[in-house]
């Protein structure tokens, strides 16, 4: 087991609260054992913070399940043991650990939409815990629960407890998944990514929000994540994890300033940033290892750049090397690691794309969904979630469409391919506007414009094979030619993605997610596409497979001349992808230029706020966070603020601010921007986002 380092500020970090040693949890099915934990030990102090750190499928869940003893029927723990404050919780009869979750110990899920019941107000759902672990009930239980929502920051709490959790956003839902699971005061929180799906103003709420309950209450955390920058943020500790084993531990500003193992350098490596601009990402090759298997080597040795002929026979032992521990051969008394050089502003690669006509350009587009109410369904109001967007996509460049959940940005870009009909605004193509065409008249414009949705596994049918999702749209379209001719051009696009031409008969569920990405572009590339519309395509995926598909996507542009509308949340990407940003706040535009000047001398407050909330990397290494000047809940489209929307969550408003809405104002280079006090332009690599930005 790897010992404890204590950390300075933590109360009694000498003893720790939780103690994991050898854990092994083994899956049995019919043909083969799955072992997804295999050894894992850690300890956490009351009041500390142990990120775990790895790819998806290394065990970090299965893992946190396990604590839990909330494994699959089909599981089991084989070994080990977990101390709660010295009790081992394996040996606890089923009727003590009921008491344990969500008492003791208590967890925030991954995703609140599925973790909550949507049949039962949140009220009722925080008193379930109430009653369970501290024995409230009635006017008692219901006074706690909306101090809990009101601790957890969400207004009106007293009437929020009768609300169902459909009506509550994602940032808000994963409030009251927090407040739920401190219902019973637990000694450790379990947080499995609690931020994954979340923008980034949301986001850096609800990691404030942990770190300042968790001062409050002493509590121990353990946060699961495959976000550097979350952990930079939040972590005293760190645990990466491969595999199914722990392959590093140490304190964070160690970790991050020269991290060991070369499956932690190179997630480090995959990392997105505006200096990597031009370049290829340094991802790790291939994925992590199936769990069904004996390893007698290394479990990284495959991927590994550094690896010889010992690594695959012998399993490494821990060494180590200062604070921090590694498992691995290259550090048996000789090798000693440079710390990671940060690369700087200013090194992309120069853009020597000439062409500047557009392609595709939207004007003035407005997407207004009527609200009805009554028995006659009378139309009382108006959704603009999209009013009076003007974008244009050029070949070989990426527009990058960015804003919080809920401004506007994919209903632009369904709204472009005429998934949603446009209430108003032309969309030209080639000079010729699609709007209002029959769907016959759209199907050139359906060949040209291709998009590829947020989740592939909801896009992809399950009872088609992945070759048959690809051909379905050449036949669709009318571009099939012979079954001879389709299956050579699935089998050159799957080669193509980085996949096997003889997956093309397996179905969507055996693969990856981001297999399953690839396989979305794949579908898109078939009928030779001139733009492609990407709705989120990287938001669920992490680090490394997140590189290999960014890549894939550069590639693919520079091959065929491809048009990018790239809408995300994720900044990061952004800074490494994008030719060109706009920034969108409640159905409209508020800041457009290059990104070079939008992303480092932003003239909108909200642009500000937005790179403000970004987790750095560097803060890791103690470098302080800014104050998040956004703090406050999206408006409703329904409702919009009178005179500048974003007036209400801006620092700098003022009475004018309230009562007109801004004109456009060009900021020189190609910026403009709609504020009636924008910031002045300062140098091209300011004071603002920085290129070691990472995802959220």
């Amino acid at each position: 087991m790897i010992g404890f380092t204590r950390i300075e500020g933590l109360p009694d970090a000498s003893r720790p609260l939780l103690e994991v040693s050898a854990l092994k949890v083994v899956i049995r099915g019919a043909a083969s054992e799955v072992r997804p934990v295999d050894g894992v030990s850690f300890s956490i102090a009351a009041g500390e913070t142990f990120a775990l750190l790895g790819e998806s499928g290394c065990g970090k869940s299965m893992t946190a399940l396990a604590l839990n003893r909330l494994l699959p029927d089909a599981a089991g723990i084989e070994a080990g043991e977990v101390r709660l404050a010295g009790e081992d919780l394996l040996r606890l009869p089923e009727s003590s650990m009921r008491a344990v979750r969500g008492g003791r110990i208590g967890m925030i899920f991954q995703e609140p939409s599925t973790s909550l019941n949507p049949v039962m107000t949140v009220g009722a759902q925080i008193g379930e815990a109430l009653v369970l672990h501290r024995g409230l009930r009635g006017e008692a239980a219901r006074t706690e629960a909306q101090r809990l929502l009101e601790a957890v920051g969400i207004p009106g709490a007293t009437q929020r407890l009768d609300d169902y959790p459909f009506q509550f956003s994602g940032g808000m839902k994963q409030r009251v998944m927090i407040a739920m699971a401190l219902a019973g005061r637990p000694e450790l929180l379990i947080a499995d990514e609690p931020t994954t799906a979340l923008d980034v103003t949301i986001q850096a709420q609800v990691l404030d929000l942990l770190v300042r309950l968790q001062a409050e209450r002493g509590m121990a955390m353990l946060l699961i994540t495959h976000d550097l920058g979350v952990v930079a943020r939040m972590a005293h500790r760190v645990g990466v994890m491969y595999a199914g084993e722990l392959v590093e531990t140490g304190p964070r500003q160690a970790f991050f300033r020269t991290p060991l193992h070369p499956y932690a350098r190179k997630l480090f490596a995959a990392l997105p940033e505006g200096a990597r601009r031009g370049s290829m990402l340094d991802a790790p090759v291939g994925s992590v290892p199936a769990l069904d298997k004996a390893f007698t080597g290394c479990r990284f040795a495959d991927r590994c750049p550094q690896a010889f002929d010992r690594c695959d026979d012998e399993a490494p032992d821990w060494h180590r090397m200062g604070a921090q521990a590694v498992r691995c051969h290259l550090y048996e008394g000789v090798s000693v690691p440079r710390p990671l050089e940060r690369a700087e502003p200013g090194k992309a690669l120069a853009d020597t794309r000439r062409n500047t006509a557009s392609l595709l350009e939207v004007r003035d587009l407005a997407v207004h969904f009527p609200v009805r109410k009554g028995l006659f369904r009378r139309v009382v109001g108006q959704v603009r979630a999209v009013d009076g967007v003007s974008l244009a996509l050029v070949p070989g460049r990426t527009l990058a469409l960015v804003g919080e959940s809920g401004c506007g940005k994919t209903t632009v870009g369904k709204a472009i391919l005429q998934l949603i009909e446009p209430t108003e605004g032309s969309i030209l193509l080639d000079g010729e506007d699609q709007a209002g065409l029959s769907h016959g008249a759209l199907l050139p414009m359906r060949r040209t414009v291709q998009m590829v949705f947020q989740d592939p596994f909801a896009s992809l049918n399950p009872r088609l094979r992945v070759g048959e999702i690809i051909e379905e749209g050449m036949i669709s379209l009318g571009l099939a030619g012979d079954a001879a001719s389709r299956r050579r051009t699935v089998d050159a696009l799957l080669d193509r993605i980085g996949l096997s031409s003889a997956m093309r008969w397996r179905y969507p569920h055996e693969f990856s997610g981001g297999q399953r990405q690839r396989i979305a572009i794949a579908r898109a590339l078939a009928v030779s596409p001139k733009v492609i519309v990407c709705d989120e395509p990287t938001s669920a995926l992490d680090v490394s497979v997140q590189a290999q598909l960014l890549n894939l996507m550069r590639e693919l542009q520079e091959e065929r001349g491809l048009a990018y509308l790239f809408i995300t949340h994720n900044l990061g990407v952004v800074d490494y992808l994008a030719d060109e940003v706009a920034v969108m706040y409640l159905g409209r535009i508020v800041e457009q230029g290059p990104a070079e000047r939008v992303l480092r001398s932003p003239a909108h407050p909200y642009t500000r706020a937005l790179l403000d909330a970004v987790p750095k990397v560097t803060a890791g290494m103690g470098e302080a966070l800014p104050s998040i000047s956004a703090a406050v809940d999206l408006p409703s489209p329904l409702d919009p603020p009178a005179g500048c929307h974003f007036h209400p969550r801006c620092p700098r408003a003022s009475d004018i601010c309230r009562a007109s809405y801004p004109v456009e104002q060009s900021m020189g280079g190609g910026q403009t921007a709609r504020c009636h006090w924008p910031e002045p332009p300062t140098s091209a690599r300011g004071d603002g986002f920085r290129a070691d930005s990472t995802r959220r």
